[in-house]
């Protein structure tokens, strides 16, 4: 198994429209990927490790799928849809890692 996280980096004054990812983005993903998409999971920075710290993250999401092939099959084709929606919830750009899930 595999994982998509997508983190975005806190930042002073960034926008980020946390109710618009949950609600409208990651279901897009999921609708656009179909059945390859097997989860996902969102996270919203609350803050860092020292009480009162500014989060690393303001948000990040994990995608789940079967393999790195499966991903690469079922988002491709989207790709430019999927990209193009992030400036309806943010200004920021993020940073993304495909991970082998280890249990």
């Amino acid at each position: 198994m595999i994982k998509l996280s997508v983190f975005y980096p806190y930042q002073e004054n960034a926008r980020f429209d946390h109710d618009y990812y949950l609600n409208s983005h990651l279901p897009l993903l999921k609708k656009l990927m179909g059945d390859a998409c097997l989860k996902y999971e969102v996270d919203k920075g609350l803050n860092g490790g020292a009480p009162g710290s500014k989060p690393v993250y303001l948000a990040m999401c994990h995608v789940y799928c079967d393999s790195l092939e499966a991903f690469q099959t079922s988002f491709s084709p989207h790709a430019e849809v999927i990209n193009k929606d992030v400036a309806n919830y943010t200004d920021l750009t993020p940073v993304m890692q495909i991970s082998e899930v280890r249990t």
